[in-house]
């Protein structure tokens, strides 16, 4: 299943491949890291908590670091929140999650996992239990065959703790002081930070602790704004087990400005289909700025670094040509290769360069609304969300910002009529990246 082309890269310690894609921010200790990945085949997670019913491509790097760590030969542990997200982690955060009901956690646990089976191979047989409480060490059934994942559920040896065991056992190895100097609580303190916020550091330590003791995962990965919490798990897990583990944390997908990467007008950059379209996927990725080119190929893409380093090399409008590998590699990726070419070809058509609008974000709408006087063109835009107002409708052709059928759009009253289609079909375009289909 591992989408990893053997020339991805001529380092053989996985630890050196990371290094070389740029994903390494942080690690425990990088010397004694890098002979463990390079001598050892380990135990690694890497925790998501199922806030949605979807991962969005902040949680693709994970995925993407899992699928590196299980083609050189080492073990992903998945592991879904659904104890830890009963509470919900205030890590780059300024306001208090929205808590959700145990069914919703649940379905998103669910959720979350078809879309792993997307891209990391499973050990499906493998299973963990046991675990009742502090003093109840849990166990797996049989070892994880060689090269294959296995995912645990948080919840497993959360949910059945007992208050009082926990804080005994648990807490007593937490300095608040220590833990109030951590950034994931610091940046809440003026807004306020609820205690049951303040548990989350030890929950998640707590989950290393586990799976350190039960079946001897020996690091956590995460995102930069994890290290306190994973300094948390190393420590606890040295002091309750005697057990040395280690801890690495990734760059944050960003862009040159420091802004988080994956946001649209209509939210988070989904992975799965029905939330966003792999055309929209696709043009999100096409329409990167060029001082971005270089990082997205590197870390979202499994192209050979010398590659990489030739598409990023390229000037004006040749670097046009790199961002359309990088559209359609990642697209190809989460959405498979029909998919990234139907979305290329949408693209083409789209910008003039062939193609068909087949594979165009379309809306069939009613031949009957546009007979006789038609539908006014602002309310057509508004109904198809490329406006959220009329007033921005009117805005946008004031300011040149609106095509019909090729027609730059002048009369703020204009009128979109039946005959104006062709074939059945009507390309709206607003500003310069944004097209849509009509068709009756």
């Amino acid at each position: 299943m591992n989408f990893i082309p053997d020339n991805v890269s001529e380092h053989t310690n996985v630890y050196d491949v990371l290094k070389e894609r740029g994903f390494i921010e942080q690690t425990t200790d990088d010397e004694a890291i890098r002979e463990l990945l390079g001598k050892e085949k380990i135990k690694f997670y890497i925790g998501f908590d199922p806030t949605a019913d979807c991962l969005h491509v902040g949680h693709f790097m994970q995925v993407i670091i899992m699928m590196y760590m299980q083609k050189y030969g080492h073990t992903p542990v998945v592991l879904i929140g659904g104890g830890t997200g009963m509470i919900g982690d205030p890590s780059g955060r300024t306001d208090m999650r929205q808590m959700m009901t145990p069914d919703t956690i649940q379905d998103n646990c669910n959720c979350f996992k078809k879309l792993f089976d997307k891209f990391i191979d499973f050990d499906e047989e493998w299973q963990y239990s046991g675990n009742n409480g502090v003093y109840s060490p849990g166990k797996e059934n049989k070892t994880p065959e060689p090269g294959k994942a296995v995912c645990v559920n948080n919840a497993s040896w959360l949910l059945p703790l007992n208050y009082i065991e926990f804080i005994r056992e648990i807490g007593k190895h937490f300095s608040v002081n220590n833990m109030l100097r951590a950034e994931c609580f610091k940046q809440r303190m003026e807004k306020g930070l609820s205690f049951l916020e303040f548990n989350y550091m030890l929950m998640q330590s707590y989950d290393f602790m586990v799976m350190a003791r039960d079946f001897d995962c020996k690091m956590q990965f995460g995102g930069n704004d994890q290290w306190s919490n994973v300094l948390g798990g190393i420590e606890l897990t040295r002091k309750a087990c005697d057990k040395q583990v280690y801890g690495m944390t990734f760059s944050l997908l960003t862009t040159s400005e420091g802004k988080k990467m994956g946001k649209t007008q209509k939210g988070a950059l989904w992975l799965n289909a029905e939330k966003t379209s792999p055309y929209e996927f696709y043009q999100y990725w096409r329409n990167v700025a060029d001082a971005d080119v270089e990082k997205c190929l590197r870390m979202l893409t499994f192209l050979p670094m010398d590659e990489v380093k030739r598409l990023a090399s390229l000037k004006d409008a040749e670097l046009n040509k790199a961002k359309e590998i990088l559209a359609f590699e990642v697209t190809k990726l989460v959405h498979g290769e029909e998919e990234a070419k139907k979305a290329q070809e949408g693209a083409r058509a789209a910008f003039g360069g062939g193609g068909s609008m087949d594979n165009m974000p379309t809306t069939k709408m009613d031949r009957a609304q546009f007979e006789g006087e038609g539908m006014g063109v602002v309310t057509l835009i508004k109904t198809l969300g490329l406006v959220p107002s009329n007033a921005e409708g009117f805005r946008t052709i004031e300011q040149g910002g609106l095509t019909v059928a090729g027609e730059k759009v002048t009369d703020r009253k204009m009128n979109i009529t039946a005959d104006m289609f062709e074939d059945g079909k009507l390309l709206i375009k607003k500003g310069k990246k944004k097209f849509h289909v009509v068709e009756i």
